[in-house]
């Protein structure tokens, strides 16, 4: 008994540290995450602002905002907002245009 007690201990204080992400791992995911939402804008220079939102493992994706400068010259050098949801589980991302308080 005093065995099988003691296995169940080591199992459970051994495991714990398995699923508990470090904060280098958190870092990494931030880089990858920036790295995808920016190579999928459609604007030069196009840069984070500020932090993700990070949704719960339900739903698995996080959201970035992303501003740059348009393309076209037909908007002459214009500056824009693109919203980036970043699919956590498929390490994929979408972005569409953003403009922040518009209704």
């Amino acid at each position: 008994m005093t065995f099988l007690r003691t296995a169940l201990i080591a199992l459970v204080v051994t495991s714990t540290g398995v699923h508990a992400s470090t904060s280098e791992a958190w870092n990494a995911y931030r880089q990858q995450m920036v790295k995808s939402c920016l190579a999928a804008s459609q604007f030069k220079d196009a840069h984070a602002m500020g932090k993700p939102a990070e949704f719960d493992d339900r739903t698995a994706y996080s959201a970035l905002l992303i501003e740059g400068v348009y393309k076209s010259r037909q908007m002459n050098n214009q500056t824009g907002t693109e919203l980036c949801l970043y699919d956590r589980a498929h390490q994929q991302a979408y972005v569409t245009e953003w403009q922040p308080g518009t209704k």
